[in-house]
């Protein structure tokens, strides 16, 4: 499912227009990618969890070159499927 797609599943099942269904996805993900961004965790009881994690530095592989490279550290977004979530795609 795209979000072209998805803005209709919501239209539907809200009974909104599909303009005010976009503006409503839209804010709702730059509503959890603020959240993100300042550190915070996004729970939505049911569905799931997302969250910012931190991989540390490590030692890779080119594979071009088989040298040895460094890999930064960075942050990144983990999301965890809730109960009812991973029951309903069981």
């Amino acid at each position: 499912m795209n979000k072209t797609e998805l803005i209709e599943k919501i239209a539907a099942g809200a009974g909104l227009s599909k303009a005010d269904s976009k503006k409503a996805l839209d804010a709702t993900v730059e509503a959890i990618k603020a959240a993100l961004a300042a550190g915070d965790k996004v729970q939505l009881v049911g569905f799931g969890t997302f969250a910012v994690a931190e991989r540390p530095a490590r030692e890779g592989i080119n594979p071009a070159t088989k040298q040895k490279i460094t890999i930064a550290a960075k942050k990144v977004a983990k999301f965890k499927a809730g109960a009812e979530l991973a029951d309903a795609v069981k």
